[in-house]
Formats: C-alpha cells, sequence, structure tokens
C-alpha cells in the first residue's frame, strides 16, 4: 500500500483504500452467490456463464484502476506542496526535526517524554541503534505530565563516554503502587544541516548528516551559520 504526503495525497488515499475495501466485500458476496448458484443449478438446464465472466472480468479491470491509483497518489505526494520540492528547498538549511532519535551532540542528548499520571516508580533506558540498552537512569521527579530527559552520553554503571554522533533512542517505564504499567510517549529532537533529500515508498525524507528522519517531523528552519571569513593578510615575515 502506498503512502501519500499532504493532505491532498491523504484525502485521495483514504478514497482509494475506501473502494478497495467496498469491492473486496462486494467480490466476497459474488463469490458465495455464485458457489450458490451452480450448487444449486438445474443439471438440465445449467446455468449461463457468459454473464458470470463479464461480472469476473468488471472486478479485475477495478482491481487494476485502484493500483493505478496508488501510484498516482504516490506521485501527488511527492509533487504537491508537502512533496519532495519543498525537502530540496530545506538543502544546506539548519533545522530541527521532531523524532523518537536524539542524536548526541556536544557529549550530551535530550528527550521530552509525558507520562499520563504519578508514579511510584520511572525508570529511563537509552537505547543505541543496535537495540543495546547502553544507560539506565532512574529520575527523581515521577510526577504527571511533561518531563525533560538529558543524558549526559556516560554508559552506566561504567560511566564511559560515548562518541558524539551516535543516534538513541530512550524507552521509559513508569508504575504506580500496584506495580500497574503508566501510559508514557516519548520524543526527542535533531538538530543540523539538510545535506540530502529522498522519496521512500512515498513519504519524502530529509537527512540531517547522517540521520533521515520524515519531511513532515521538521519543526524549524533557519540559515545556516556562514563560516568566518578567511583573513587574507599576509603574514609572511623576512
Amino acid at each position: 500500500m502506498v503512502t501519500a504526503t499532504g493532505s491532498t495525497g491523504n484525502a485521495t488515499l483514504d478514497k482509494i483504500n475506501n473502494s478497495r475495501n467496498s469491492l473486496a466485500n462486494n467480490e466476497q458476496t459474488f463469490l458465495k452467490l455464485l458457489t450458490t448458484q451452480l450448487k444449486n443449478q438445474d443439471p438440465l438446464s445449467p446455468t449461463d456463464t457468459t454473464q458470470m465472466t463479464s461480472q469476473i472480468t468488471q472486478m479485475t479491470g477495478v482491481e487494476q484502476q485502484l493500483v493505478t491509483n496508488d501510484l498516482l497518489t504516490a506521485l501527488v505526494g511527492m509533487s504537491t506542496g508537502g512533496g519532495i520540492s519543498e525537502g530540496v528547498n530545506l538543502m544546506g538549511k539548519q533545522v530541527t526535526a521532531e523524532t523518537d532519535k536524539s542524536v548526541l551532540k556536544n557529549g550530551e542528548a535530550s528527550w521530552s517524554y509525558t507520562q499520563s499520571r504519578a508514579a511510584t516508580g520511572v525508570k529511563v533506558e537509552v537505547i543505541d541503534k543496535f537495540g543495546k540498552t547502553i544507560a539506565t537512569v532512574l529520575p527523581d521527579d515521577m510526577s504527571g505530565g511533561d518531563h525533560t530527559f538529558k543524558w549526559d552520553g556516560k554508559s552506566t554503571p561504567e560511566g564511559v563516554k560515548q562518541p558524539d554522533g551516535g543516534e538513541y533512542t530512550i524507552k521509559v517505564t513508569a508504575t504506580d503502587g500496584n506495580d500497574t504499567a503508566i501510559t508514557t510517549t516519548a520524543k526527542g529532537r535533531i538538530d543540523g544541516i539538510v545535506t540530502k533529500v529522498t522519496n521512500e515508498s512515498g513519504v519524502n525524507m530529509v537527512w540531517i548528516g547522517d540521520t533521515k528522519v520524515p519531511l513532515d517531523s521538521v519543526i524549524g528552519v533557519t540559515n545556516a551559520a556562514a563560516d568566518p571569513p578567511k583573513d587574507d593578510t599576509d603574514t609572511t615575515t623576512t
């Protein structure tokens, strides 16, 4: 199934999916009726297959049209205001994206997480891109609501400093006095310059350094800082 970007693409995709579901239901009903009819037909006057063949052909044609519509929807997602051209306009610019990942930069990474209610125990695990838990932290603040978690880039319990540039996610586990799990959601932020734009299965992605994120996850854009001017003064001494 193709995923479209932008409100126009999403609306079109909803119509296609609704049509496909309706077609599937009608096809199943048709097959049930056909099977019943064949079971109960008069052997001396068998059912005329001409109309049955025509109906099957029509359904096949509709299925092919829906596949064509999927491809057109993907093209709409690439060419509309929310398409790849918008991503190209971000090339070379400093952006901030909100995603589940955070990149360790200058020895620090941060996330925000929301806790649906107060807890008696909260555990935050920092997980690398290979799924390995690098650090485990027990926050002091266990109240409900929004929280900010900052990681100093050190593994636990060894205290080894991790190199800058690594991608990490967090897993927040909160429980109440009855050891019942409390719902939590976590988000990270990535800052950097857009180096590439790609379209993957109808989803437009921007690359911030070596990390790719969906275009619609970008929440801030600024012009990249200009390089300092070079000093052309001749400092050669004789």
